[in-house]
């Protein structure tokens, strides 16, 4: 502990009693070892304060619980005894301090509603639920960090909707870097959710704000661009060259800023959040899994909007199977409403997470690590063969959520005002109604 004696000058404002005020500590500027008759505890290591909260508990069990004995000089209850020190918060202080890293996660998104945690609600599981208490039971956060999720700091990089996948989410938070802790939290996580690595970050690291962009994919079936008359299951189509040119046409489209307020929900056409910069988007090669063919669309951006991903790829397919027209994408970019239809979430993945100016600023420092996976691409790789992909692949074969999401797209009006849209959609709804009445 450092000690300065006061100046003359604050010896004469505060006269004699000045005399008692000698002490100052390093981390707070906190002096005198008694003012004004009131003792003041000097500043103790984790180490030592640990074994004075030991050594009250001792004291605390010998002493007579008879009367009021433990009543201090006032008649209120000593401070001191009223809540004797656990086992937990001994071994809290021991732990003591936590450090703030990242978190490298993998999952498959079926069966959970979203990424995000709600605290107080057992009715819908997340996908933070699981990783919280896998924390707790592994002995990374004491458990009220549980309840209290910004007692660590927790911030997530993307907030991924309901039935989404991560290969690559990132999650920041403070936590005690106990030994073996990737394997003990793993420990205690289902088979279909795995942390892939951890690496320290700097004190003020946010996941969500220093993040500068993010890279999803989405996993399909090919039978999706088929023309309007082969809307039926075929696990023998295979999309023809020129139909993947005219897809990544359209794609390539949307690269570049943009309004997209008719591809969320909740935006009007002059918010400006509802301006997003789109980096890259491209479909790839054609694969087929279990007789059925596939193909992948990679999209980058810095940052997207609930649902923007699966309407921008709605919009594409309502295109290339003639329910809509090319112009249809720059009229929803104007101000106007546009309907635009939304893909199921089922193929949906957050790829990766991209941190360039992060990295730039702190990865070099010989401190803290760039945010780069690269050691981890095997088991990413690893993973999203073992859980992402069949997922998708069987649960697209039983379910057949793209097919029935198809039969929905005749009752789009892509043509309809912002003014006359919801009208013109019920009678549209109303009409397929009828329709069917009539063929029944």
């Amino acid at each position: 502990m450092r000690r300065l004696l006061l100046t003359p000058m604050q010896r004469w404002l505060h006269f004699d009693w000045c005399r008692n005020w000698e002490a100052w500590t390093d981390d707070e500027w906190c002096v005198g070892r008694r003012l004004c008759g009131i003792q003041l505890p000097e500043e103790m290591s984790a180490e030592e304060l640990s074994k004075e909260l030991q050594r009250e508990q001792e004291e605390s069990l010998k002493r007579p619980a008879e009367g009021n004995g433990d009543l201090g000089e006032d008649g209120h209850l000593d401070k001191r005894l009223k809540q004797s020190p656990s086992k937990e918060s001994l071994t809290d202080v021991k732990k003591f301090p936590k450090r703030k890293v990242v978190l490298l996660m993998a999952y498959s998104g079926k069966g959970y509603h979203g990424m995000q945690r709600n605290v107080g609600s057992s009715q819908f599981k997340t996908i933070e639920d699981e990783l919280v208490t896998a924390l707790v039971k592994s002995g990374c956060i004491p458990e009220n960090h549980g309840a209290d999720m910004k007692k660590m700091s927790f911030q997530r990089c993307a907030r991924t909707d309901k039935g989404v996948s991560a290969a690559g989410q990132i999650v920041s938070l403070k936590l005690w870097l106990i030994d073996g802790i990737l394997d003990k939290i793993n420990s205690h996580l289902p088979s279909q959710m795995k942390v892939l690595g951890l690496k320290r970050v700097t004190g003020g690291f946010n996941s969500k704000n220093k993040c500068d962009a993010r890279t999803y994919s989405y996993m399909m079936p090919t039978i999706a661009f088929a023309p309007k008359e082969l809307d039926v299951l075929d696990n023998g189509f295979r999309m023809d060259e020129g139909t993947l040119q005219m897809v990544n046409r359209l794609l390539c489209r949307f690269k570049g800023t943009h309004n997209f307020h008719n591809y969320t929900s909740q935006k009007g056409p002059r918010d400006p959040s509802a301006r997003r910069y789109i980096m890259e988007m491209e479909c790839g090669k054609p694969f087929v899994r279990q007789g059925l063919e596939f193909a992948v669309i990679q999209v980058k951006g810095q940052s997207f909007m609930m649902h923007q991903i699966r309407k921008m790829i709605g919009l594409v397919i309502a295109v290339v199977k003639g329910y809509a027209t090319v112009n249809i994408q720059d009229r929803s970019w104007g101000e106007e409403k546009v309907d635009i239809p939304k893909v199921p979430g089922l193929g949906l993945v957050l790829e990766k997470v991209h941190f360039e100016k992060y990295d730039k600023r702190f990865g070099g420092d010989g401190v803290h690590e760039p945010l780069d996976w690269t050691q981890e691409a095997d088991k990413i790789a690893a993973f999203k063969e073992e859980h992402i992909y069949p997922t998708i692949v069987q649960t697209e074969l039983e379910e057949k959520s793209m097919l029935n999401w198809m039969k929905t797209l005749p009752i789009h009006d892509f043509e309809a005002t912002a003014t006359g849209l919801q009208e013109h959609k019920g009678r549209t709804v109303v009409s397929g109604v009828l329709i069917i009445a009539q063929k029944e």
